[in-house]
């Protein structure tokens, strides 16, 4: 099992993340990236069996605000 969590606080809405992972990140209407299927909060998680592309997003996230753990 993998988590993935996102600190939308310091997200700054550049959209790479559900750009190179649509399976997991979209973009919210408060122009913030927002992880599907979790619940819309400052730091959203969301347990995973495998990671995908989430990692490509994490590393090419400028405000390094996504984590896979």
């Amino acid at each position: 099992m993998s988590k993935i969590t996102l600190e939308r606080e310091k997200c700054i809405g550049c959209g790479s993340c559900a750009a190179l992972c649509p399976k997991y990140f979209e973009m919210a209407e408060d122009g913030k990236s927002h992880i599907k299927d979790a619940e819309k909060k400052e730091i959203e998680e969301l347990e995973v069996t495998k990671a995908d592309c989430a990692s490509s997003a994490a590393e090419a996230c400028p405000a390094q605000c996504i984590h896979v753990s």
